[in-house]
């Protein structure tokens, strides 16, 4: 490393922790050493402080602390006529500066000045990245649909060139954060002068106008092992080896250099991150040997996402459809409001459906699309509304009845991938958009049809041989389909519905999170999905099918030991080897002895609430406090990291009106507590479960977050309510 990087970097420390101290004496005497503080929605204080040091800063005087830990790192300035000391020095003072990095922006959020808002364009900044929001996306960075994240650091040197560099990055599938500014103008502003959408539905995340903001990156990346990889606080060895070797993160500075960006830069390069530069960088050192080897040049701005991938060492294969618009899951969570619209079909405005069905290898010609419906290129043209069916026919040696559905669900995808295409619901509900501007692209209906046979193919190759698609626009004949394809969905239903644990020798795993989680070991079975709430059985029986040495992979169930409680030898022997003897043993249908393992992406948390003698449910992205005396992000740092909790486990929401649903704990009667928006979206099912177990009125006699968030007052509800927990066998 050159002279001028080190002494720029701990320059930079020097200036950022005067500034942390300076700031945090001042707040100090507006509102006292022990006024408390935590960021936004997290269990973990400020989050890169505790990860690397164990000590939870909660006030203004834990703060000081903080601080000082910085102050211990620094190194004094160098002299700018000696030769600068040891890389480790800087990047020591790297760490500091992220230390002195987070408590400004704490104490930005309590002066109210967090998140900001561009006075110029009026863009409210995400700021802090909450734990929900990681647990969110935890499903997508471990099993490879987001392969990594990018910081992008700066501005391009003009707008269409921040557009390219961010579109490429899309179309990778990398999640991009931006930050930073370079004589006032920033990516951000960039990609909003070009109407990009931004925001988590399309992966573009602004955090904040100054450098200074990466830090809220970082944050992200810390959090990724104590939420998933069950890193203990302070450990910091582990949660740098962890940052390294499993959170693939890099940065993307552009325009010029300056002392605050070589600083976080240092402390970024210390978690494992490197970074790709547009400016002349000195990255040799003068004896010609590479020092600083994480930070990197590409001045040719077509090249330098690229340049970033190759040297955070990140391999991405992306399959694109032989459209004219742009394709890969970032554009999934892009909106088609109503003015932006060409053309609509479904969604109760007009006829549509969408089915998928299994044929001969004889019956279909692989690759073809038609669309039936006389004179549809002129319906097309004028855009409005349009019926629309689509039907796909596939084929394949390895092909079951049992995996149409599971095709059938990633349409559904296939279509939000394109940009400027928006799909929701499935089966004759559907309901899809097409934008203006995709439209101009030269989008066509037989190009949804080449979506579906390239995405066909490349997700379920091990499975499909041949695949031909149907799109149907002549409203009688949609209606004439609509009716066979109804008819196809109530036979599946019947069939996939009468599927049990006992019906089976087979359950599956899931280790896709293990790349997160080592000793996490997912079991599915019929009557159990997967807690991330993304794969249930036949998931798992079809990715195995495709891809015999993925991440789902086989289990016989062998011996039954335990048919209250769910315990199988064959189980049992599975998990000892998949965990690396982590887990030996599992019971599938309780909580109180060895429960169910977690990464950290379950959609749900049931907890014990012993003094009520029964168990409380709470969904990820629930903010308010509960029974047990903690709120979701608290009681997610009790169930993560692939451990066994009892009394405490993650699952998947849909698991709650399964029949094996806590079976060996007295089942949905033991549920006292749940919050508002699981007992309205889980109603109809719930009730149907109830009235099975004998307590047709059970919904009504669970609490809520508008009855009770403490334990006190749950049991007076409980109590008036009349509810069967408290007359059951005690738990404990």
């Amino acid at each position: 490393m050159s002279k001028i990087i080190a002494s720029a970097v701990i320059r930079g420390a020097h200036k950022l922790v005067k500034q942390a101290e300076d700031m945090l004496e001042e707040v100090i005497s507006e509102k006292g050493k022990d006024f408390a503080f935590e960021f936004p929605d997290t269990a973990f204080y400020l989050p890169m402080v505790y990860a690397m040091t164990g000590f939870p800063v909660k006030t203004l005087g834990d703060m000081r602390v903080a601080v000082g830990y910085a102050k211990e790192m620094l190194h004094p300035e160098p002299d700018e006529q000696l030769w600068v000391p040891y890389l480790g020095e800087a990047l020591d003072s790297g760490m500091s500066t992220l230390f002195a990095e987070e408590v400004i922006l704490a104490l930005k959020y309590i002066k109210g000045l967090e998140p900001m808002t561009d006075p110029e364009t009026g863009y409210v900044y995400n700021g802090f990245i909450t734990d929900t929001i990681q647990r969110n996306l935890g499903i997508q960075l471990v099993d490879g649909t987001m392969p990594g994240f990018a910081a992008i650091i700066g501005a391009a040197p003009d707008d269409d060139t921040a557009v390219s560099i961010v579109r490429e990055l899309q179309e990778k599938n990398i999640l991009t954060f931006l930050s930073g500014n370079v004589n006032g103008n920033s990516v951000t502003k960039q990609l909003l002068r070009k109407g990009v959408e931004l925001g988590w539905d399309t992966r573009i995340v602004p955090l904040g106008p100054d450098t200074e903001h990466t830090l809220y990156a970082l944050d992200w990346a810390i959090r990724a092992s104590l939420i998933f990889g069950g890193k203990k606080p302070g450990d910091f060895k582990a949660h740098l080896k962890y940052q390294k070797d499993r959170v693939f993160a890099f940065a993307i500075v552009l325009g010029e250099l300056n002392d605050i960006i070589w600083t976080t830069g240092a402390g970024a390069i210390n978690m494992g991150f490197p970074a790709v530069a547009d400016t002349d960088v000195p990255v040799i050192h003068p004896t010609g040997v590479c020092i600083y080897e994480e930070v990197d040049k590409e001045l040719d701005h077509t090249k330098i996402a690229q340049r970033a991938i190759e040297v955070r060492g990140l391999k991405i294969i992306v399959e694109k459809p032989p459209i004219p618009v742009a394709y890969g899951p970032a554009f999934e969570g892009e909106r088609i409001r109503k003015e932006d619209m060409f053309i609509e079909f479904g969604g109760q405005r007009t006829p549509a459906f969408e089915l998928v069905r299994m044929r001969e290898i004889e019956e279909i010609e692989d690759g073809k699309v038609t669309v039936i419906g006389e004179g549809w290129q002129e319906k097309y043209e004028k855009g409005g509304k349009m019926p629309l069916g689509i039907v796909i026919d596939v084929a394949g040696r390895k092909m079951q009845k049992d995996f149409e559905s599971v095709i059938e669900r990633k349409m559904h995808h296939n279509i939000n991938e394109a940009q400027g295409l928006w799909h929701m619901g499935q089966r004759d509900i559907n309901w899809m958009r097409i934008s203006n501007n995709a439209k101009k692209d030269g989008i066509t209906l037989e190009h949804i049809g080449h979506i579906m046979t390239t995405m066909t193919h490349h997700r379920f190759r091990s499975i499909v041989d041949k695949v031909q698609v149907t799109i149907y626009t002549d409203e009688a004949e949609v209606n004439r389909m609509s009716e066979e394809a109804r008819r196809i969905y109530k036979e599946r239903d019947h069939r996939l519905g009468s599927l049990t644990d006992e019906a089976v020798d087979t359950f599956y795993s899931c280790l896709l999170c293990q790349s997160f989680a080592p000793s996490h070991v997912c079991v599915i079975s019929p009557e159990r999905l997967g807690l991330c709430g993304a794969y249930n059985w036949l998931d798992g029986k079809a990715a195995y099918e495709i891809d015999p040495t993925g991440g789902n992979q086989p289990i016989q169930k062998g011996q039954l030991l335990d048919a209250k409680f769910g315990r199988y030898e064959g189980v049992d022997d599975y998990l000892k080897k998949a965990s690396g003897g982590a887990v030996e043993s599992l019971n599938l249908y309780t909580i109180m002895e060895n429960p169910m393992t977690s990464c950290g992406c379950f959609e749900c948390i049931i907890a014990l609430v012993p003094e009520a003698n029964g168990i409380m449910i709470v969904q990820r992205g629930h903010t308010g406090m509960t029974p047990a005396g903690m709120k979701f992000s608290t009681l997610a740092g009790s169930v993560g990291g692939g451990t066994q909790n009892p009394g405490f486990m993650g699952i998947g929401r849909n698991f709650i009106v399964s029949k094996k649903f806590l079976h060996g704990d007295g089942g949905i009667k033991r549920i006292v507590w749940m919050t508002k928006n699981l007992k309205e979206g889980l109603k109809e099912e719930f009730d149907k479960r109830a009235a099975e177990e004998g307590v047709p009125d059970l919904l009504d006699k669970i609490a809520d977050e508008g009855v009770a968030e403490d334990s006190e007052k749950l049991l007076e509800f409980l109590s008036s309510a009349g509810h069967p927990a408290l007359e059951m066998e005690p738990m404990i």
